[in-house]
């Protein structure tokens, strides 16, 4: 008696097809999907029907505002603005024609680095964006992506950077990336469970957003640049050193210049805290940074705006000692209380180092 067979296994012609689409190289799937794409549109230009955006919204993703659609056949789609937003990519050098026949993969996974980690099936729904009718607009043609692309390319990412093929440049797209699966598993569970016990019914209609919106800002913090670059800028020229523009490595110190110029002057008692909560490793140097354990409610915000004034107050001073006596003045330590400034001394320090 045969073996049952496998129904999800591809048969006859399909099961040659797949077998010829395995062989092919990434330029000729590219080509084979744009001639589809030129198909695709000249069926449109002749007058066949396009699906027609039934409901459309904005999705919130950390600091990110992404226009989705769900069109009158049940398919959901993003725009091809929003996908390079939602990636952190740029569209500098994608040379995309507005019409399929121009049709090519976005620009961030074109690189040849990435390009081998796409399956023939993810490179034909690339290579063909999606075309319906917006609702607005006197129902004008568009195009988009298939919503449930975006873990797959998530997964293309990662899979390049797991195999060590990424450069520099790209690194911060395999960190959209992390934190997007990671969001979306967050959220795929509560959402399975509400399904499962009917709480669906009764959570609010934004509920399952805010929870994603929550944790790609509690996620995106630590790859968010909070000390902006002019305040190391300014404090190397202050300190009366050239300020290295090869490597972002710094003096050692500059830490405890760092803790006295913003966390003893944020709010009283925060740096004794920030000390208390982060656990140090052997060579006695904090797991974490101050700023990632602040609150994102109250504490982050009020570090921002602290950054702010310091880094004008650096701008408006002469040297180092110029700059504390303002700050002092201005932003003075929590606890302490200051006398006259007196004749300043320049030869009690050379001002490059403690």
């Amino acid at each position: 008696m045969d073996e049952a067979r496998n129904d999800s296994e591809p048969t006859g012609k399909a099961r040659g097809g797949k077998a010829r689409a395995e062989k092919l190289s990434a330029d000729e799937r590219k080509e084979i999907a744009v001639k589809a794409a030129h198909a695709r549109w000249n069926r449109a230009e002749s007058g066949t029907d396009l699906p027609r955006e039934t409901h459309i919204g904005v999705l919130t993703i950390g600091d990110k505002q992404l226009a989705c659609s769900v069109l009158e056949n049940g398919m959901r789609v993003f725009s091809g603005r929003a996908l390079y937003t939602v990636m952190g990519a740029s569209r500098r050098g994608d040379k995309r024609d507005p019409s399929p026949g121009g049709a090519r993969l976005p620009s961030f996974l074109d690189a040849k680095s990435v390009k081998e980690f796409i399956s023939n099936d993810l490179m034909a729904a690339l290579s063909q964006p999606i075309q319906y009718r917006l609702k607005a607009g006197g129902g004008v043609a568009a195009f988009g992506y298939e919503a449930t692309l975006l873990p797959k390319i998530c997964d293309v990412i990662l899979a390049a950077r797991a195999a060590g093929r990424l450069g520099k440049r790209q690194q911060p797209l395999a960190t959209s990336a992390e934190i997007l699966v990671r969001g979306f598993a967050h959220v795929g569970i509560i959402a399975l469970i509400d399904e499962a016990t009917g709480y669906q019914s009764e959570r609010a209609k934004d509920a399952l957003a805010q929870i994603l919106e929550a944790f790609i800002a509690k996620e995106l913090q630590p790859w968010v640049r909070t000390f902006p670059a002019e305040y190391y800028q300014e404090l190397f020229r202050l300190r009366g050193l050239e300020y290295p523009k090869d490597t972002v490595q710094r003096p050692q110190y500059f830490g405890v210049l760092t803790n006295d110029v913003v966390y003893k002057r944020l709010a009283p008692g925060v740096l004794s805290e920030l000390k208390k909560v982060i656990p140090r490793n052997d060579a006695g140097r904090p797991t974490a940074k101050y700023f990632q354990k602040l609150t994102t409610n109250i504490g982050y915000p009020k570090l921002r705006e602290h950054l702010g004034a310091v880094v004008a107050i650096m701008q408006l001073s002469t040297n180092y000692h110029d700059f504390i006596d303002k700050l002092n003045r201005l932003r003075p330590r929590f606890g302490q209380q200051y006398l006259l400034p007196l004749e300043y001394e320049p030869e009690a320090d050379n001002g490059k180092g403690l």
